[in-house]
């Protein structure tokens, strides 16, 4: 299909990018930390770090890694939130030539011996209160031999250092009793590392820069090989889209969804880190009163999150309070905007939130709305600079402007497989090397991407599809409505019903006032016939909600 989208970019955005303008990552990341040396890349909980000393503490930690005698492409862990220490380790691994495989920290042992097992990982960074976990995994990860053990303070100056890391260990007592005989402390490996001279690897495009975990949600987590040319396409193709807003150094983002998740990876801690901006790390977002706090003052230019993080924002009535001044960008990716969250984020800030669409498998992003756009319009955007979709039905036959069909994507930032898999490395890829999506979408007649689902989320009734997205759509509409989940239920043999489950703000609704607004905007086969109230939705790291956890 011609690429009719470039009709709708914005002045000064390029169809296509050059990856060639870098050798790899580690070249993207010298290059920032040398041309803003002096400006602040990193803050958390009150503290800076500039580019220059990113650059410094990083070797030293590279040269550390180096210390250990790993062959180049070694696997590296990293089991850290958000702090200093996750960007200084991640370039780390990068420079000395090693592969990063991020790891959720609230990972049970199961899933952590899966994840170190598959991949192959010889050496973790894990911070404290989760390093029992790490413990209980040892007798059955054989590969694992060296963990470094960090603290929340760890990358604060001495003093603040002390006081931060005893306040976490005795009066707030969540770091949980551990004993791993090999293990070495984060500071000590870092002097380690100051002293051990480091040698520079040479990189090229196709090495690989990270294992990105991604299926555990709906079957056995897989490692997506994202190369050199993966990362460094879509830093490009993200900050060739964003340039009309002038991004540069005297821009703040906010990184409140977690480094080791693929959307903040990519669009925080590279792209941003790429214009010189500041990134102000968030720790602990699901403690929204401190979050609102910490960014309450910050004059912010720009902000990530997923729909519920927005959501929850908008339900604090402090949120109202932040300056918001300077905001010129707030990006939803992960799970779909709700155009009830996206209406009220422009009323209170007065700033449109611009939804994306990507996943780990594409480095992520392959979507995006320009930013001319005054409100939201219910789509995913546009295709990136120097990416192809297709919309395609089951046998691959390309289907006309409209129909709704299996996304598939070509381009420089799409993976080039699982790690180790072939066999499900083939089976995501059409003959003609486009990567089959899972999510069902179509195009509109400028070019304009409309997610409609999941393929395998779809639920049928009466040889009808129904997609939980639309129905979520709506009820989240109802003004009682705090969060909701819609699943389809086998009650009987007739076939499946529809099921939302819904966290309330206001406790007098009730499920006939659901139905009844349901009915005056679905069709009638799409209206939930069983309606659940609960305290909480489980949700994955990110905060997108669990449909596989509700069935």
């Amino acid at each position: 299909m011609e690429k009719f989208w470039f009709n709708q970019y914005q002045q000064g955005v390029p169809h296509e990018i050059n990856t060639s303008q870098y050798s790899s990552l580690v070249n993207l990341f010298e290059e920032a930390c040398h041309k803003y040396a002096n400006d602040i890349a990193y803050t958390n909980m009150n503290f800076n770090i500039s580019y220059a000393e990113l650059d410094k503490y990083s070797l030293h930690f590279a040269s550390y890694l180096q210390y250990l005698n790993l062959k180049k492409g070694t696997r590296i862990g990293i089991m850290m939130p958000n702090l200093i220490q996750y960007p200084i380790v991640f370039f780390a691994i990068l420079r000395a030539g090693f592969i990063a495989v991020n790891m959720n920290p609230l990972y049970t042992c199961d899933e952590v011996v899966h994840q170190i097992k598959d991949s192959g990982t010889e050496v973790i960074i894990v911070l404290a209160n989760f390093a029992n976990t790490i413990e209980k995994a040892l007798q059955q990860v054989p590969n694992l031999k060296h963990v470094v053990v960090t603290e929340i303070g760890d990358a604060f100056p001495f003093i603040k250092r002390n006081v931060v890391n005893k306040i976490v260990r005795y009066i707030k007592k969540i770091v949980p009793k551990f004993h791993i005989p090999q293990s070495i402390k984060y500071t000590k490996a870092m002097i380690c590392g100051s002293k051990n001279q480091f040698k520079p690897v040479e990189l090229r495009h196709q090495d690989i820069a990270l294992l990105q975990y991604t299926g555990g949600t709906t079957g056995i987590a897989k490692g997506a090989m994202l190369t050199h040319e993966n990362m460094i396409a879509n830093v490009l193709q993200a900050s060739s889209w964003i340039s009309p807003l002038s991004v540069g150094d005297k821009d703040i983002i906010i990184t409140a969804l977690p480094l080791y998740h693929i959307f903040s990876l990519t669009a925080n801690c590279l792209t941003f880190l790429h214009f010189g901006a500041k990134n102000i790390l968030i720790t602990n977002p699901r403690d929204i009163p401190n979050f609102i706090k910490e960014i309450k003052n910050s004059k912010f230019t720009a902000i990530t999150g997923v729909n519920t993080l927005f959501n929850a924002l908008l339900n604090n009535p402090k949120f109202s309070e932040v300056d918001f001044s300077k905001l010129k960008l707030a990006l939803s990716g992960g799970m779909a905007l709700q155009k009830a969250v996206a209406v009220k984020w422009q009323s209170v800030t007065k700033t449109r939130v611009l939804e994306a669409y990507g996943l780990t498998e594409t480095s992520p992003a392959v979507t995006i709305n320009p930013m001319y756009l005054p409100e939201y319009n219910g789509s995913i955007g546009l295709p990136l600079p120097s990416t192809d979709i297709s919309i395609r039905d089951n046998q691959g036959k390309e289907l006309p402007i409209g129909e709704a069909g299996e996304l598939c994507v070509k381009g420089p930032q799409v993976t080039k497989g699982y790690w180790q898999r072939p066999e499900e490395t083939q089976n995501i890829f059409w003959p003609d090397n486009f990567l089959r999506t899972g999510d069902i979408a179509k195009f509109d007649d400028q070019g304009y991407v409309y997610l409609v689902d999941r393929k395998k989320d779809m639920i049928i009734i009466s040889g009808f599809n129904v997609y939980p997205n639309e129905v979520e759509q709506v009820i989240s509409m109802i003004p009682g409505v705090l969060e909701v989940g819609v699943i389809g239920v086998n009650i009987d043999e007739s076939g499946e019903r529809v099921k939302a489950c819904i966290v309330k703000k206001d406790p007098s609704l009730n499920a006939d006032d659901i139905i009844k607004f349901s009915k005056e905007h679905l069709t009638a086969y799409k209206v939930p016939k069983i309606i659940e109230f609960y305290e909480e939705l489980p949700k994955t790291s990110v905060g997108k909600i669990l449909r596989r956890a509700l069935k």
